[in-house]
């Protein structure tokens, strides 16, 4: 640790701390150093030097980068990942990537050419950085596709008026685990940051009888890099879209509170602030004594203990979420002609049916229904 006012302009920690990590480095025979900030180009460069060559010197987008590129087991994780990664490199390009060997810029001097024939050429650094340029558009392209892919679907989703549950929360916190444990979605589950990458939507049967789809989505963290935002935009669009945010917490971890201020944090990056949330407070299984969850409870308003591995609470939660819906519902009072009796099946379906008579000209219902269902109801007005 180092306090400093700002970070040094060319070896972010000063050069006499840079020196004594360097000692540090030869006294232990470390084969890489790692730095909890993001270091800028000319960071890595200056330090580079100082730490000697053979030295792995990573920083923590880096770092982060790296544990992604591992879990990224489908098409969609994969371009995300290798977007990401390649966003990071660009800037980063040096000597150490390249070997800045000269292209011929017209045909060589010597055998037919001359003094003055041969141009100065362009660098191989400056073909890495086109290469890299035109791949990252190729992704973004691909990516795009995949946006509009995952929008279609969504699209669909409304249509049908399903309302949608994104599980959102720090890395490790146990959102697969709860996924699995209310729909047995099999979904992967390890003791490990970032082992979910890709989102997994799955049908959820709710404590009164409708159904709503839960999505499991990539963990947050402190100080999310920003080419990882932009890169899963795409996966991210499925939290801005949700009805409902469920967020899960790790209440043994001893930094709980300042990862529920990531997890804001990233929300309000990503446009999600203003969502409706409900907090599930999970691995209650683990506490030392019971009574450990009651300040949390308090610091959480809408807010349930379960235990995602053993089940407990799940019910709770469910009415929580259930109730927390149907403040996202809106009343309607509709007549539906009987050859419409499709729009009776969709709102018994989707809806909460207060009253319903049936006159001469239809079925007049009294209830609420999903917001994104209204307009399907216009031709009964």
């Amino acid at each position: 640790m180092q306090r400093l006012e700002r970070p040094h302009p060319a070896t972010f920690i000063g050069p006499g701390k840079a020196r004594e990590v360097a000692e540090k480095v030869a006294q232990t025979a470390a084969d890489v150093v790692i730095f909890d900030d993001e270091l800028s180009p000319r960071h890595q460069r200056e330090l580079e030097k100082t730490l000697g060559e053979g030295i792995k010197l990573l920083d923590r987008t880096a770092l982060i980068l790296d544990i992604f590129a591992q879990h990224a087991h489908t098409r969609e994780g994969a371009l995300q990942v290798e977007l990401a990664q390649y966003e990071y490199r660009l800037p980063r390009l040096t000597r150490a990537w390249t070997h800045l060997a000269r292209q011929a810029g017209g045909r060589a001097g010597g055998a037919t050419g001359g003094v003055g024939v041969r141009g100065p050429g362009e660098t191989q650094l400056e073909t890495d950085r086109r290469v890299i340029g035109r791949r990252i558009a190729q992704l973004k392209r691909e990516l795009e596709e995949v946006r509009a892919h995952r929008g279609r679907h969504r699209t669909q989703r409304r249509k049908v008026g399903v309302p949608t549950v994104a599980i959102v929360g720090y890395t490790n916190a146990g959102k697969s685990t709860l996924l699995n444990a209310l729909s047995g979605a099999g979904v992967l589950v390890a003791d490990q940051l970032f082992a979910t990458l890709d989102p997994t939507t799955r049908r959820v049967q709710l404590p009164g009888g409708g159904v709503a789809l839960f999505t499991d989505t990539v963990g947050f963290i402190q100080k999310l890099p920003t080419q990882l935002v932009a890169a899963f935009r795409a996966t991210l669009e499925e939290v801005t879209e949700a009805d409902l945010l469920l967020h899960v917490l790790d209440v043994t971890h001893p930094q709980v509170m300042r990862q529920a201020e990531a997890v804001r944090k990233t929300l309000a990056e990503i446009g999600a602030a203003d969502k409706p949330i409900v907090s599930a407070l999970n691995k209650i299984d683990r506490l030392p004594i019971p009574n450990a969850i009651l300040p949390l409870l308090a610091e959480f308003p809408a807010s349930v203990a379960i235990s995602a591995l053993h089940g407990e609470g799940l019910e709770v939660l469910l009415t929580h979420i259930e109730r927390a819906l149907e403040t996202q519902m809106t009343w309607l009072d509709v007549l539906i002609p009987y050859e419409l009796g499709e729009l009776v099946d969709l709102f018994h379906r989707r809806g909460l049916i207060k009253r319903e008579e049936h006159t001469e000209a239809g079925t007049r219902i009294v209830g609420r229904v999903p917001r994104a269902l209204v307009g399907r109801f216009h031709v009964c007005r």
